[in-house]
């Protein structure tokens, strides 16, 4: 359900699909899920206001991650740097 709400084209549309997604919450019975919904939505939005092209590296850290997994494995097997002197 949450899926649909980042699958829209704009933030217009996305403001609707999570009210319908609250909706559909209350409607099973989870109101705590549905105001939490309804209050934190527009918080995941930010990418939305640049340009449709950048929209998935904006919303993802992924290419962070991977530059401090590399940093940690190359650590690793340093074992002890030495102090430069």
């Amino acid at each position: 359900m949450l899926k649909a709400i980042h699958a829209q084209e704009d933030v217009e549309a996305a403001a609707e699909k999570a009210e319908a997604v609250a909706a559909k919450l209350e409607g099973m019975k989870l109101r705590k899920a549905a105001e939490t919904v309804r209050a934190g939505y527009a918080e995941t939005l930010a990418y939305m206001r640049y340009p449709g092209k950048h929209w998935r590296s904006l919303r993802t850290n992924n290419p962070l991650e991977r530059i401090m997994r590399e940093i940690r494995r190359r650590t690793r097997v340093v074992g002890s740097f030495p102090d430069g002197q």
